[in-house]
């Protein structure tokens, strides 16, 4: 990467490919009367022009039963056109699409393509989709999941509690922003056609374009390139994938498609998005007694991806608490935005969040130190394996070591003793301190938790990993041949992966959920384990002795009481043929866990807020790679980060979004805004493999955010938690500093 010599999507050049440029629409929602490409055809330079009344062979998007994904009952009726055929339901759905010799061109085509578009009303929250009475598909109610985790709470619970708090969060709808945008490239070679796409699931998306043409998967090959970056938000069959596909072999050329950045932001997939009202109760010692969570989901224009995602959320409403009674209910409610889908963390980050928020809302109320609260309700230890009262089952946990060394390391005593300083100068800008304990679950839902690979021997004694993944920036290349080399016993550089090309490695699910490592690494493990147990079997046959009188030291095999006549795994291939072993590894489900903590500076007058330290402790089981699990982490709590203080959708009167001016009105953190962030970690392996690893990658999403506003809340002393809503904008923690304080004497 570093040498130029890096190979992404729109690096390959196929002789004779087409680009592709979309015309999109300027509305959120609106009933399509006439698209006309007539005048885009006789643009020089331009191939073709076609809208869906053009091709009316065109298949729609496809949507897989991923578990907690979707469900038939919610896309029943609802399909989802690759171009707009009737109506528009999201800004900037596809109308039509230009190809041309250059984009250039076919964006100059694209200009000259019309559309008659009878604007309709925009619901762009929960809250206005709900009462349907704007309705994004005729005849059919907005409101297309309804589900819950755990058992309804009885009156008497709360009415008998010493304690009671009720607030209100938004979880806003973010942009997951990969440094390289979505981009598919489409090769037809008489009965076959090549794909290339960054992409988290090569897989999947074979499976879905060979059923979207009508083929058999064999006649499809999907490979995947360099990816610069993915976070969830490249893991589907997308409109655009599926009229690429389509009219390459339509016409019989390569047709490329490159999104750009202005497009990216509006027609990507979106990331949280939830209206969140909870409720907890706690007796007189602070035990908590019982806790309620309401999720009102807005999920986009279709329901075809993340319907079932809010789901996630209610599992792991408990968090690391022994609360007996937890209770989630989720409504997944269609709005005019573009659809919403798994981004890192996925359902997690407003878990943790609304918990976490509420437990220091909860202290306040009590009198208690925020974190001997979270020190009496934590989880012990000897109760692992946890099943929770939502129905998930906790593999392992020390939450109180992982708190106790983010305390330590943030000097929480300390920053204390200057917040009492601070509060006693009026002079003084305001500090606050907020720590959030987070659970959350990695690897995949059952059903998920396994994953394909092979390992092969050669004559030169270099072995060749294959492994159903694809890399989008996690270091596999490095990560995965190193975890071979070490179960071998042979240097890393005789190792070699090969990932994300689906003629390569016929089979596999992909990079998600945080599952590379605990999946995928668990099933390299396994197999380096087959290898070795086949090179002994072959070793014993050719010398005529028991297997159990075989050795394996340092990628060789020698007999028992003969170390001296060890013979290499290469000569071993040269004496008995190819070496090779395959298999379908199942791994369990993993909940990785930490402990965050903030100090912030808040300027009242200002409304700003100064991250003045974050400290990030995670639990990810057995670490791979210490420097690419530190990277993960201080990425993911950059972009916590960016959830807490910079991100968030806004939207005009027309249910477009505020977008005209790119990151000028999306703003994400850069160097200048990170504070400085320690990490560190604590090691509890899971006992779901013989590898240990937990996913490693969301951390920072799930355990920033609620430290953030934990801490400037802090700062502020406000009574009402629902004044302080991510992003915590100057104008937003400006109003807060001017609302009543909470009562003099407590946190």
């Amino acid at each position: 990467m570093l040498s130029g010599k890096g190979r992404y999507v729109a690096d390959i050049s196929v002789p004779g490919c087409l680009d592709a440029a979309f015309v999109r629409s300027p509305v959120a929602h609106g009933a399509l009367r006439a698209v006309d490409c007539t005048a885009a055809r006789e643009v020089p330079g331009v191939a073709g022009a076609w809208s869906a009344a053009d091709l009316p062979d065109l298949p729609p998007v496809p949507y897989t039963l991923l578990a907690g994904l979707a469900t038939e009952d919610a896309v029943a009726g609802r399909e989802w056109p690759a171009l707009v055929k009737d109506r528009v339901r999201y800004p900037g759905e596809a109308l039509a699409v230009v190809l041309a010799a250059d984009r250039y061109r076919a964006e100059d085509g694209a200009a000259e393509v019309t559309a008659t578009i009878d604007p309709l009303p925009a619901v762009v929250t929960p809250a206005a989709a709900l009462d349907d009475s704007v309705r994004l598909f005729d005849g059919l109610s907005n409101t297309v999941l309804r589900g819950e985790a755990g058992q309804p709470i009885d009156p008497s619970v709360w009415r008998d509690a010493a304690a009671v708090v009720e607030a209100r969060y938004r979880q806003q709808l973010l942009l997951p922003s990969p440094m390289e945008c979505r981009a598919v490239l489409a090769v037809p070679e008489g009965d076959w056609l090549t794909v290339w796409s960054g992409h988290q699931m090569p897989h999947r998306l074979r499976r879905e374009l060979a059923a979207l043409l009508g083929w058999s998967t064999d006649r499809i090959r999907v490979v995947v390139p360099d990816t610069g970056g993915a976070f969830g938000s490249k893991s589907a069959t997308f409109p655009e994938f599926v009229v690429v596909a389509h009219l390459a072999v339509r016409l019989g050329r390569p047709v490329c498609w490159i999104e750009d950045r202005r497009e990216s932001m509006f027609v990507a997939t979106r990331g949280r998005g939830q209206d969140q009202s909870v409720r907890l109760a706690a007796d007189a010692e602070g035990r908590l007694l019982a806790y309620e969570l309401t999720i009102d989901a807005d999920i986009g224009g279709y329901p075809h991806l993340g319907v079932g995602l809010p789901m996630q959320t209610a599992w792991m409403a408990t968090g690391a608490y022994t609360t007996p009674h937890v209770h989630a209910t989720v409504r997944s409610v269609l709005t005019n935005t573009m659809v919403t889908y798994p981004y890192r963390g996925a359902g997690r980050p407003e878990a943790a969040s609304a918990i976490e928020r509420t437990m220091d809302l909860l202290a306040r109320r009590l009198g208690i130190d925020p974190i001997e609260l979270r020190r009496r309700n934590f989880i012990p230890p000897a109760a692992f394996p946890y099943a929770t009262p939502t129905g998930r089952r906790y593999d392992s946990g020390n939450y109180a070591a992982a708190l106790d060394l983010a305390l330590e390391t943030l000097g929480y005593e300390e920053w204390r003793a200057e917040q009492a300083r601070r509060r006693a100068d009026p002079d003084a800008l305001p500090l606050g301190i907020g720590v959030s304990c987070y659970v959350e679950r990695s690897g995949g839902e059952p059903g998920g938790l396994h994953e394909f690979g092979s390992l092969e021997a050669h004559e030169d004694g270099t072995v060749t990993a294959r492994c159903g993944t694809a890399s989008t920036g996690q270091g596999h290349e490095t990560v995965f041949p190193a975890l071979v080399a070490t179960v071998l016993g042979i240097p890393d550089a005789q190792v070699r992966l090969v990932e994300g090309d689906t003629d390569e490695q016929p089979d596999g699910l992909g990079s998600f959920a945080s599952r590379s490592a605990q999946v995928a690494g668990a099933m390299l493990q396994h197999a380096a384990t087959r290898l070795i147990e086949e090179a002994r079997a072959r070793a014993a046959d050719l010398w005529g002795l028991p297997v159990d009188e075989i050795e394996w030291a340092d990628g060789t095999v020698h007999p028992a009481h003969d170390g001296a006549a060890a013979t290499g795994l290469g000569d071993l291939v040269k004496s008995t043929g190819p070496l090779r072993v395959e298999d379908r590894y199942e791994a369990g489900m993993a909940f990785p866990f930490g402990a965050h903590a903030a100090v912030t500076e808040v300027d009242p007058d200002l409304g700003t807020v100064h991250v003045l330290r974050l400290v990030a402790v995670d639990d990810c089981g057995v670490v791979l790679d210490p420097a690419v699990v530190h990277g993960q982490a201080v990425g993911s709590a950059v972009q916590g980060i960016g959830q807490a203080l910079y991100e968030g959708m806004t939207f005009g009167a027309d249910g477009v979004p505020n977008l005209a001016d790119g990151f000028l009105d999306y703003l994400l953190p850069t160097s200048t805004e990170i504070p400085p962030i320690v990490v560190k970690e604590t090691r509890t392996p899971s006992p779901g493999t013989p590898l240990g690893a937990k996913g490693a990658g969301e951390s920072g999403c799930i355990g920033t955010p609620a430290a953030l506003v934990n801490a400037v809340a802090d700062a502020l002393r406000i009574a009402d938690p629902d004044l302080l809503q991510m992003p915590l904008t100057p104008d937003r923690v400006w109003r807060a500093a001017r609302a009543p304080k909470h009562e003099e004497g407590t946190r």
